[in-house]
């Protein structure tokens, strides 16, 4: 299976992803429990033999995947150890902030999700590019952020040009399930709609100079 690449710049995803990879294949558990494989005991059935192959496979398959996940530099840097709990450990003692500058980058993101407004130059698409890069990061640093506060984030901070479409989504619409997929869909169409307006009076005015 393939492998999710680390990076020194990407572990808060990079963990994310490991985790959902290692547990999707029942691998977790050497990780998170630091499982062992006991010694063979005597006087064991074939079928016992064959699920003591099996946990030996396992055990060194997550090592394996955690060996191939990493650069060059940072594998050999950490190669002697034996566990993948000791490697998963290890790598959180290197690249996981400790809570105080969580904590700073974490507040650092809610003033920038606070204070970003869409400007008048920019396109729906752009704004909420850099929205949902904001919200991403938050959620990678342990904040909950619900659907219904990023929407409401989106209706008091878009432009002039928006305004009528605002009025009217949050008249007809009920805003505590009104999905940012759906608001974003809104927006765009509307988006659409309004450059065709524009360039058809562009249009026109030419062709009335000519």
């Amino acid at each position: 299976f393939v492998v999710p690449q680390f990076s020194r710049e990407n572990y808060h995803i990079w963990i994310v992803k490991m985790r959902s990879c290692l547990k999707s294949f029942g691998l977790w558990e050497y990780v998170d429990q630091d499982k062992r494989v006991p010694p063979l005991r005597a006087n064991l059935t074939i079928a016992q033999m064959k699920q003591h192959e099996e946990e030996i496979l396992k055990k060194e398959q997550v090592v394996s995947c955690l060996h191939s996940a990493l650069t060059d530099d940072v594998f050999t840097s950490i190669m002697h150890l034996e566990t993948a709990k000791q490697l998963w450990d290890e790598l959180n003692e290197r690249y996981v902030d400790d809570e105080r500058v969580r904590s700073i980058k974490l507040l650092t993101l809610k003033r920038e999700f606070e204070m970003l407004k869409m400007k008048e130059s920019e396109s729906v698409k752009e704004y909420t590019s850099k929205l949902s890069h904001l919200v991403n990061q938050m959620r990678l640093y342990g904040e909950v952020v619900h659907h219904h506060k990023v929407v409401g984030k989106m209706l008091i901070n878009l432009p002039v040009k928006l305004e009528a479409k605002v009025a009217a989504i949050k008249e007809s619409c009920d805003l505590k399930k009104l999905t940012i997929f759906k608001l974003v869909n809104k927006l765009q169409a509307h988006e659409q709609r309004f450059s065709m307006k524009v360039d058809d009076v562009t249009q026109g005015a030419f062709q009335a100079r000519h």
